[in-house]
């Protein structure tokens, strides 16, 4: 136990003799960690929401704007008597403007409440989902209705975008990874060679390859702790502000942080020790080989 005290202490030796060094691998690491973090929060997030767009057996029928409020009337009579119809509920033009009051505010409402352009519509609940795609055809071929809200159109795009934003991150973080592990290594082999006469007289004396290397090894593992620490930090503090802003423009409900930042520290603790210990690993390893037997050498 008091050898691996010495050896973790001088791991945390090197990272603060090194620190402008491992300050540039933290920086790296964490734009590679926050960005794998936003990616996976975003798909989860989308994820909820196509769930909760499929799970829906709510849609919005729009009649054409020539229709008089009799006929809508009856249109709706026809809607209810189709098979996977559980229920049609009347939206107005004027109940539809109303919704969007406290968006709009009192002044701009006012100027267009005597120029309403929306159309009269009705809420459709459908008993089985499966019979989607169907009773849409049955409703769509009623005269009378203009268009349907498509919700599978809209789970289908959201999708996506999100598979987009999935490849694109992807590319994005492997290189950033791929960065911080190169970074990493050259911290590490930056402390070797300033401490290469020290580790020339350990191995002198009958010290092993796992005993020298072991130091560094902690060393690329503190970098990844504090690197998925100061991740964590970004995306708490991030997280919560673009979300409100994105409901702002497009309301929908999306999963608190707070339901999720236990995975996600987890994850970014996990990600930053293997890309440390990985980074550091491959710089010992090569810089043993080549370097560590010739003692007289250095």
């Amino acid at each position: 136990m008091k050898g691996f005290g010495y050896l973790a202490k001088e791991g945390l030796r090197n990272v603060w003799n090194n620190r402008i060094m491992s300050i540039a691998s933290v920086c790296v690491l964490v734009s590679c960690l926050v960005l794998t973090g936003a990616a996976a929060l975003f798909s989860i997030n989308v994820a909820q929401v196509v769930e909760s767009v499929g799970d829906s057996n709510e849609t919005t029928v729009y009649l054409k704007s020539d229709v008089s409020r009799l006929e809508a009337v009856y249109i709706g009579k026809d809607i209810e008597k189709l098979d996977n119809v559980v229920s049609t509920e009347f939206l107005s033009k004027e109940d539809a403007l109303e919704q969007y009051k406290d968006e709009l505010g009192d002044e701009l409402f006012a100027q267009i409440e005597d120029r309403n352009t929306l159309p009269d519509a009705y809420v459709v609940v459908m008993e089985d989902l499966s019979l989607y795609d169907d009773t849409v055809a049955k409703i769509k071929s009623i005269d009378g209705v203009d268009s349907i809200n498509d919700h599978r159109e809209l789970a289908k795009k959201l999708t996506e975008i999100s598979n987009l934003i999935n490849i694109i991150c992807v590319g994005v973080v492997s290189a950033l990874m791929i960065i911080s592990i190169f970074i990493i290594a050259n911290t590490i082999r930056a402390t070797m060679y300033s401490r290469r006469f020290e580790i020339s007289i350990m191995k002198s004396v009958g010290a092993t390859d796992s005993f020298v290397r072991m130091p560094f090894l902690i060393e690329g593992v503190v970098i990844g702790i504090v690197s998925a620490a100061v991740s964590t930090g970004a995306i708490s503090l991030l997280y919560e502000s673009v979300m409100s802003a994105i409901t702002s423009m497009i309301p929908f409900s999306y999963i608190p942080l707070s339901n999720v930042v236990l995975y996600v520290s987890a994850a970014f603790a996990a990600a930053g020790i293997i890309v440390g210990f990985f980074g550091s690993f491959i710089s010992i390893r090569k810089y043993l080989k080549k370097e560590g037997n010739e003692i007289l050498g250095w």
